[in-house]
């Protein structure tokens, strides 16, 4: 008994997800700019959480240089963006 305790904590519910952090990384590459990867990456990271049952999510915005907005998405690994202000007028 105590065997099956320990396997059952130690995998993810549903095994892991192949595609997790690769989509993410890919995501950012095709998207056409910063805030449209923005985007892929906070809807990949709550779909990945919604699969999995639980995920914990902090999302920041600053004023940096120029007009711009850096945005950091903190899910266990951080990802940073630069958004435009030509990007907001979509």
């Amino acid at each position: 008994m105590d065997a099956d305790f320990k396997s059952s904590k130690t995998g993810l519910p549903g095994g892991p997800r192949q595609h997790d952090f690769e989509s993410l990384r890919n995501s950012k590459r095709l998207a056409s700019n910063e805030r449209d990867a923005m985007f892929a990456c906070l809807h990949e990271i709550v779909l990945d959480g919604l699969h999995h049952g639980f995920f914990d999510c902090v999302i920041t915005c600053e004023l940096v240089n120029a007009g711009k907005r850096r945005v950091v998405i903190k899910a266990g690994k951080s990802h940073q963006f630069t958004i435009r202000e030509e990007d907001l007028q979509d």
